[in-house]
Formats: structure tokens, C-alpha cells, sequence
């Protein structure tokens, strides 16, 4: 069967066909479209705007923190009442003399340090002649390689007795203190081994407890037996404080004074016989209970020293107190007074600084 023709092309069609397929033809086109699509966005552009000139800022410079410098910060006030813990710093204080200590040639650098605080309240010249109360921190630095107490003492004057806690009852412990150029390193690692007294107790949750056991953090001081007598076991002098209107506060000295010559000599006025045999008997109970108290420190410390172990005891023997009071710089007001006693049981300082 025979193909159908196709329709024949007219002789305009042919010459346009023929005109395309040229090279010029074909450039032209092209240059058209490429015309097409960049008008619009030429049209569409405008002037680029200039950059404007930032202000330059002045770079602001932190003084780099002291190795140490939060070292006195870490250890609790112990003793300081709780309303007064926020004046421990009203001023900028700096203890550098005991950062010294514990670094690189230092006394107490290599060694095992047991660090507490306190305050001494004082009346200094503040500022060129304000004088008012100033809580000044204070720092005792214990060189033993082992913890010098896990106790505590609670005393007071308003206290008949004085009574004898663990750290733990008081919500207290040595906890470890790490300088902060090594607190990415192992607490083992480090040459000076520094533990804090540190106390959990928070102050928000204070108006819960009842008004005693708040007054007891108030009272309390950390405890200390040395294996060595204190002076005042051997002390004969007993405190009176006699109930009578005015009541008669004296001391009595066991070892000098007799009983009927100091009745005599208190009651200078007439006064009945049976009063100064009161008043003596009172002084001879009070006597009594000074005498039991004594042997009973007495038996206690022997019994603790030999219970002790070697080890233990060789380091007890050879325990420094170092005491620290705030150097002074421009921030701080000056401290003319010093002292080197700690407290009842730990007595003075060896090192005062």
C-alpha cells in the first residue's frame, strides 16, 4: 500500500526555515534571551550602600584570680552567730600570708592541712575615722597528717556544762579544698593536701529548728584533746558565783584559801552565822564539782592516749597551730590587735601570723 504525502511546504515557509537554521540567525536569538534575562535584574539592583565604621570597643581586663584566693571563703566561721555571718564580708579580705604558706616554699607546702575559721570582733577605724565593730575572719591552719578531732565543743556562759558533739550532729566535716588551677586534677595527685571545716546547715532552713539548737552553732568551737595536760588541770581556783541579791561573784583557791576566813572576809557586814555556813557550804560543793571534773578530764585523756594508735600519737606530738589574720591592703581597715589564742581546747596558736 502506498504512504500517504505529506503536505507540501509553501515557498515562504521554506525561505524562513531556511533563514533559522543560519549561524547569525541563531547568535542573534541568543543574544536576545541573555538581553531578557539580565535586564530585570539590572533594572531591579541598586547602589550598594557603604559599610559603616563600628565605634572600636576597649577591651576590659579581669585581674586573674590567686590560686588560693577562695581558700578562706571555703572554711566555715564556726562560732560566728548566724545574723552576723554577712558582716564577715563587709570588706574585701585578703589572705595572702597564708596562700604563701601553702605554696611552693612556703612552711606548710607538701604537708596535710586541716583549715577553720572564726571571727574576733574589734573596734577599728574605718575609713579615716569611723570607728565601728568590725567582724575580722580569721584563719587556724592544723599541720597533721591526720584529722585533729571529728568532734566538737558547745559552751557558753549562759551553759552550766559544757557538752561534747561529732562534727556530724552539727552538720559539720573536713571536706577536701582543691586550688583552682587543679580542679580538673585527682585530689590524690595533689602536693599539699588542704581540708576545710564545712558546715551544711542552711541558713534558710534556720527558722524551722527551735531557738537551742539555732544558739548551739552559735556556741560551738572545734574540739581538741592534747595529749599534753593543759595548764588549767592543775589549776585550784574555782569560780563562784553565790545566789544573792546582789549576787556575790568572787574566786576560791583550794591550794591558799581556807573556808571560814573567806566567808569572813566576803560578808565584811554583820550578817548571820547561819548565812556564812551557807555560803561556805556552797563554795566547798562548788569545789567538789571542780575536783570531779578534773579527775574525770584526767582519766578520760589517759584512756584516750592510750587507745591511740602509734602512728596517730607520733603525729599528735608533733602538731602546729598556725593562726592567720587578714593582711592588710587598701581595701581593708588596719588590725592592731592579735592574738594568738584560738579557743578553750585548742588554747595558742604556735605560729602567728
Amino acid at each position: 500500500m502506498a504512504r500517504p504525502r505529506g503536505k507540501k511546504r509553501t515557498a515562504a515557509q521554506a525561505a524562513a526555515d531556511d533563514e533559522s537554521s543560519k549561524p547569525e540567525a541563531v547568535a542573534a536569538e541568543s543574544s536576545k534571551q541573555e538581553a531578557a534575562v539580565k535586564e530585570p535584574a539590572a533594572r531591579g539592583r541598586g547602589k550598594r550602600a557603604k559599610a559603616s565604621i563600628r565605634p572600636s570597643v576597649e577591651t576590659e581586663y579581669f585581674p586573674e584570680k590567686r590560686n588560693l584566693e577562695d581558700l578562706w571563703l571555703s572554711a566555715f566561721s564556726v562560732g560566728t552567730e548566724w545574723e552576723n555571718m554577712d558582716k564577715i564580708k563587709e570588706f574585701n579580705w585578703n589572705f595572702e600570708n597564708l596562700e604563701k604558706a601553702l605554696e611552693q616554699g612556703g612552711d606548710l607546702y607538701g604537708k596535710t592541712v586541716y583549715v577553720f575559721g572564726g571571727t574576733e570582733p574589734q573596734r577599728l577605724d574605718v575609713n579615716g575615722g569611723s570607728n565601728h565593730i568590725v567582724f575580722i575572719p580569721v584563719l587556724v591552719a592544723v599541720d597533721c597528717p591526720f584529722p585533729p578531732s571529728d568532734k566538737m565543743g558547745i559552751t557558753s556562759v549562759q551553759m552550766e556544762d559544757e557538752e561534747i558533739v561529732p562534727m556530724k550532729a552539727m552538720k559539720m566535716a573536713w571536706v577536701p579544698y582543691v586550688p583552682l588551677d587543679d580542679r580538673l586534677s585527682r585530689i590524690d595527685s595533689l602536693k599539699t593536701q588542704i581540708f576545710t571545716l564545712g558546715c551544711t546547715q542552711r541558713r534558710s532552713a534556720l527558722k524551722h529548728l527551735k531557738t537551742e539548737r539555732v544558739r548551739k552553732f552559735d556556741y560551738c568551737v572545734p574540739y581538741y584533746m592534747p595529749l599534753n595536760p593543759p595548764e588549767e588541770e592543775d589549776d585550784t581556783v574555782v569560780d563562784i558565783i553565790y545566789p544573792r541579791e546582789p549576787p556575790i561573784v568572787c574566786e576560791f583557791d583550794w591550794k591558799f584559801d581556807d573556808y571560814k576566813d573567806f566567808a569572813d572576809e566576803i560578808f565584811e557586814e554583820e550578817v548571820p552565822e547561819d548565812e556564812k555556813e551557807k555560803f561556805k557550804e556552797f563554795v566547798k560543793e562548788k569545789v567538789r564539782e571542780r575536783k570531779r571534773e578534773l579527775k574525770q578530764a584526767k582519766e578520760a585523756r589517759k584512756k584516750a592516749i592510750d587507745d591511740i594508735d602509734p602512728e596517730k600519737k607520733e603525729a599528735f606530738e608533733n602538731i602546729k597551730f598556725y593562726k592567720f589574720y587578714p593582711v592588710k591592703t587598701p581595701d581593708t581597715p588596719n588590725i592592731p590587735k592579735k592574738s594568738t589564742y584560738i579557743n578553750r581546747y585548742y588554747l595558742h596558736a604556735h605560729y602567728l601570723n
